[in-house]
C-alpha cells in the first residue's frame, strides 16, 4: 500500500484516508498507474467513473456494509461528504495522483462538481445492490447497532 504522507492531505478521523499513487512525468505530460493490493488495501474487481455531472447535482446518498472504495478525480475536481456515523467531514478531490479511500459502513455524497471532472471509482468487489444502504436513517441505525455488539 502507498499510504500517503502528506499532513495537508490527511483525513481528520479514521476510516477517512488518502492514498498517494507514484506520479511520473517529464516534458511530454504525466502518468500515474495505480495496482491493484500494490497500491491499493483490496484486490479491485470493480472500475467506473462519474462524469458530465452538473455542479448542482449531488450523487452518492448511501454507505456499503462490506464494499471498500477509493475515490480518485482525474481531471477537474468535486468534493465529497464522508459520514462514519461519529464524524462527518467535507473533502475535495482535485488531484489525479491522490486517492480517497472510503471504507465500509461510511454514507457518502459527491457533489459540487466542475464542469470537467472525471470521478474515477475502485470497488473492492462487483456491484451487488444488497451491499447497498440506501436510507441515512436505516445507516445511522446500522452503526449505533455495530457499537453495541
Amino acid at each position: 500500500m502507498n499510504s500517503s504522507s502528506d499532513s495537508s492531505k490527511q483525513c481528520v478521523a479514521s476510516p477517512f484516508r488518502w492514498y498517494g499513487f507514484n506520479k511520473l512525468g517529464d516534458f511530454r505530460g504525466a502518468l500515474t498507474s495505480i495496482e491493484s493490493e500494490i497500491d491499493t488495501p483490496f484486490p479491485i474487481k470493480r472500475v467506473y467513473y462519474l462524469y458530465y455531472t452538473l455542479p448542482q447535482i449531488r450523487r452518492g446518498f448511501h454507505a456499503h456494509k462490506t464494499l471498500q472504495q477509493i475515490l480518485v478525480c482525474i481531471t477537474g475536481q468535486c468534493k465529497v461528504l464522508l459520514d462514519d456515523g461519529n464524524v462527518r467531514e467535507d473533502i475535495q478531490l482535485s488531484e489525479p495522483n491522490l486517492g480517497l479511500y472510503v471504507d465500509t459502513m461510511v454514507w457518502h455524497e459527491m457533489y459540487d462538481f466542475s464542469p470537467d471532472c472525471v470521478l474515477l471509482v475502485l470497488a473492492s468487489d462487483h456491484y451487488q445492490e444488497s451491499d447497498y444502504i440506501r436510507n441515512y436513517a436505516d445507516f445511522m441505525s446500522a452503526v449505533k447497532g455495530m457499537k453495541q455488539e
